[in-house]
């Protein structure tokens, strides 16, 4: 299951850099998870500094 990120992102991009497989992008005005490509490895989850992102 893949993660998804809540309304309570800042737009920081901390969690695209710790994306092993690219799966997170800037979205309008957060970013976004491409949940075909997310193999779920929370690493983006520990990374986030505001705690929005969460499992889907």
């Amino acid at each position: 299951m893949a993660r998804f990120i809540t309304d309570d992102c800042v737009a920081c991009g901390t969690c695209a850099g710790e994306c092993p497989v690219d799966a997170i992008t800037e979205g309008d005005g957060k970013y976004v998870i491409d949940a075909d490509a997310c193999v779920d490895c929370g690493s983006c989850e520990d990374a986030c500094p505001t705690g929005a992102i969460t499992e889907a």
